[in-house]
């Protein structure tokens, strides 16, 4: 027998699962794009449950270093497909989520409750990470809450950045304090008037006309006349005063 026909010999059929598994093997995870947002260029990547990231490019800084920072395998597409690039746009401009499908499975429960939270937090407001934490009924986790946000996956979208330290001062962010600051100034927020009133012990507003008081930058509180302003450093203050707290921000009293 010579080796041609030895050869022959050995030939066989591939299992029908081979060909499955090798396509399995190469194909992505997911894809990404570069699109525009509040900071600029921005990578968004998803997969078929939704979004599952969100980076500037000034932080990623290339193609190669986004797909470095998130795990499995991503593939470049000029844009994303119409199921993903019109409720982006939507949620980018509004800065809602509104109906933009979003993958939070790959994290814990806990995780999961406190970005969800963070999401109903409306454009040009901020709360205390002990809000969140009274929200998802677990006011004993605000550091736990902390470390959540920090972990956040989609920031911007996620807004983890209308989430402020206890004491009222606009605190860290994974991006720099700056861009945590420009964000919230490009929703109408006044950060270094959040600092000055942080600065001196305020956390509370209140109306002398409807006697309700909220957080500084809710809706209802920026409508309160300098005429009509009272302000509280604590929730025990406010209601010694006769104030109750707003059902719209829900403080820590509510």
């Amino acid at each position: 027998m010579n080796i041609e026909t030895a050869l022959a010999a050995l030939h066989t059929r591939a299992p029908d699962t081979i060909l499955p598994a090798v396509l399995a093997a190469i194909e992505p995870d997911g894809e990404y794009a570069l699109v525009q947002g509040p900071t600029g260029s921005t990578y968004v990547s998803w997969n078929t449950n939704g979004v599952t990231a969100c980076v500037p490019l000034s932080v990623a800084g290339s193609d190669e270093g986004f797909e470095e920072g998130h795990p499995g395998r991503l593939r470049r597409v000029d844009e994303p497909p119409p199921r993903i690039a019109r409720p982006l746009g939507r949620a980018l401009a509004s800065g809602r989520l509104g109906d933009l499908p979003i993958d939070l499975e790959s994290l814990g429960e806990f995780q999961q409750a406190v970005l969800r939270k963070c999401a109903e937090i409306p454009p040009g407001e901020i709360r205390p990470y002990g809000w969140i934490a009274r929200e998802i009924g677990n006011p004993g986790a605000v550091r736990a809450v902390g470390t959540a946000l920090g972990r956040n996956p989609i920031p911007i979208l996620i807004p983890c950045h209308r989430v402020v330290r206890t004491d009222g001062r606009i605190g860290a962010y994974a991006y720099g304090p700056q861009m945590k600051r420009d964000l919230l100034a490009g929703e109408g927020v006044d950060p270094d008037g959040i600092e000055h009133d942080a600065g001196r012990g305020i956390r509370y507003v209140g109306s002398d006309t409807t006697g309700i008081y909220c957080y500084p930058t809710c809706r209802h509180a920026k409508r309160i006349s300098d005429d009509h302003r009272a302000e509280f450093r604590s929730e025990a203050a406010a209601g010694d005063a006769g104030y109750r707290a707003c059902k719209v921000c829900r403080p820590a009293a509510a």
